[in-house]
């Protein structure tokens, strides 16, 4: 067997691990207001900065238009967001927050903090999770780089 093959060598593997158990881990806390890890993401982009355009929130959330179009078609059947061709460009879309996405802010806000509380109570460190921002950022960007140069 060579070792590069080995799932215990590879970086990829624990990252998928990591991210798929942080996303399941959020499933409770969300399952009370209806909505799903993917629509909270975008939720947070539209707390930020209302009245996003489609393009923007799938750079942002670096996904394909393919996949955030049916999130946020089912955002706009549950009454969160709507979304209205843009006036100066018709080509584009504008996604912005109904007054109940608006008001699903101040009922979630404290999700994070749950969830972070729960990992530190298991006896991960505040700073080991620190230090994990800014070398997630760095992969993130040098893989993103890579990406781009190979469209």
């Amino acid at each position: 067997m060579y070792p590069q093959l080995k799932l215990d060598n590879q970086l990829c593997f624990r990252l998928y691990t990591a991210a798929r158990l942080i996303t399941a881990s959020y499933t409770p806390f969300f399952k009370k207001f209806g909505i799903t890890y993917p629509q909270y993401l975008v939720l947070m982009l539209l707390w930020e900065k209302d009245n996003q355009v489609v393009g923007d929130i799938t750079e942002r959330l670096l996904l394909e238009t393919n996949t955030v179009t049916p999130i946020l078609q089912r955002m706009e059947k549950q009454g969160l967001i709507i979304r209205q061709k843009s006036k100066a460009d018709s080509r584009k879309c504008i996604v912005s927050l109904t007054n109940e996405g608006k008001r699903l802010e101040e009922q979630i806000k404290e999700v994070p903090n749950c969830l972070a509380h729960s990992i530190l109570e298991e006896g991960m460190e505040i700073d080991d999770l620190k230090a994990m921002v800014p070398l997630l950022d760095k992969l993130i960007g040098t893989i993103g780089k890579q990406t781009k140069q190979k469209e």
